[in-house]
């Protein structure tokens, strides 16, 4: 396989952005991303914000993942940000070829780079195939984490 290319998603990734969303949502209809037209503009708010990191890996000009990042200010540490990953997801049939180690690469390396003191993410309890991934690539389950959803 062809090792992917990662690079910061621009306003034409919308539709292939939508259906690895709907994929990553699977059954939960409050978890699928919008209209196509809706969801185009909210994609340039996003792309306009300095703090976020929003990646895709293309793999032979087909979009194989998606990553997003925020980095947030922070007031404790010294005032170091600290970074947040949120909607990984690898298209089924990419998926165990380095697709999201590759996205975390980045990722990791632009967290660094900007100077945060952590980067961190919420997995899902059942989800034991993408923590031992974490794992392995070095991200450690140190802390228990809390939700409140308000669209259910």
């Amino acid at each position: 396989m062809t090792a992917p290319t990662i690079r910061r998603a621009v306003s034409s990734d919308a539709p292939a952005l939508l259906s690895l969303y709907a994929a990553l949502a699977g059954e939960r209809r409050s978890a699928q991303p919008g209209g196509l037209d809706g969801s185009q503009r909210l994609l340039e708010e996003i792309l306009a914000d300095p703090s976020r990191h929003l990646l895709v890996a293309d793999v032979g000009g087909q979009t194989a993942g998606t990553a997003d990042m925020l980095i947030v200010k922070n007031l404790t540490h010294d005032g170091m940000a600290w970074a947040i990953v949120e909607n990984v997801v690898v298209a089924e049939q990419y998926r165990r070829r380095g697709i999201a180690r590759s996205l975390f690469d980045h990722l990791i390396d632009i967290a660094r780079t900007r100077g945060c003191y952590k980067l961190e993410l919420l997995s899902a309890k059942h989800r034991a195939g993408a923590h031992a991934f974490y794992a392995s690539i070095g991200l450690a389950a140190v802390s228990e984490g809390f939700k409140i959803y308000f669209d259910d």
